[in-house]
């Protein structure tokens, strides 16, 4: 054993997608995000900031959405600065908003949409010391 020690470096989430092309559309186009890898029509890479996740096709939805849905869990939680300019953004890009921007108990300020495939996407901000003051 040589001493060196472990750690991790990040974690990448993965989504399904029944319709590869029309995921790449949405998370680029829509949200933002940039496509550094794209393999054939089975998977994609995406990346906003420090942030990364991936697509990868399926046949069959993804059979978690429905729980998801009804249970106020997530997909996926982006973290993200200037949760208000992104807000507008989101708007000019014709990106519907299910919830937000709004101040939440946990000091965050989030917004809430569902994606293409109706996975469930929260994009939060922290609260700085004055806006959790207020």
């Amino acid at each position: 054993m040589t001493g060196a020690r472990a750690g991790f470096a990040g974690i990448t989430p993965q989504l399904r997608t029944t319709d590869l092309k029309a995921s790449i559309r949405f998370y680029v186009d829509r949200l933002g995000f940039t496509l550094p890898v794209r393999w054939q029509d089975f998977y994609a890479g995406l990346s906003a900031g420090d942030a990364e996740a991936r697509l990868r096709r399926v046949d069959e939805p993804d059979p978690s959405i429905p729980y998801v849905a009804v249970g106020a869990y997530v997909h996926l939680d982006i973290h993200v600065d200037g949760i208000d300019a992104l807000h507008e953004a989101f708007q000019a890009r014709g990106v519907s908003v299910l919830e937000g921007p709004v101040d939440q108990p946990r000091n965050t300020r989030e917004i809430v949409l569902r994606d293409d495939q109706d996975h469930t996407l929260y994009f939060s901000q922290p609260l700085t010391p004055k806006e959790q003051a207020a």
